[in-house]
């Protein structure tokens, strides 16, 4: 029941605002693996919000540390799903928010 934009890997924060704002997107989600989520997020979190973005849900999910879970939401990341999560309970969670 989605439509997905995939936008491909090593995208900037700048390419992912842009494709964000011209898809006229719902959800923003991110994947991390390399463990430069933090540094990104907050190069992407302006990026949203000089584009009109934020309310749009934003989700990440990877290699995400318990630790940088704060930081995340902080950013404004709601769905926040480290290594593991089940795909199930990640469009349970999508599906929930967007209502």
């Amino acid at each position: 029941g989605f439509e997905l934009i995939y936008s491909g890997l090593r995208q900037t924060p700048e390419q992912i605002a842009r494709i964000a704002l011209e898809e006229d997107v719902d959800v923003i989600s991110l994947s991390s693996m390399a463990g430069s989520h933090l540094p990104f997020c907050r190069k992407l979190k302006p990026l949203l919000e000089a584009n009109g973005l934020t309310d749009k849900l934003w989700v990440i999910g990877g290699n995400l540390p318990a630790q940088d879970h704060a930081a995340l939401r902080e950013l404004g990341f709601k769905g926040i799903f480290p290594s593991g999560s089940k795909l199930d309970a990640i469009t349970k969670y999508i599906r929930k928010e967007t209502k």
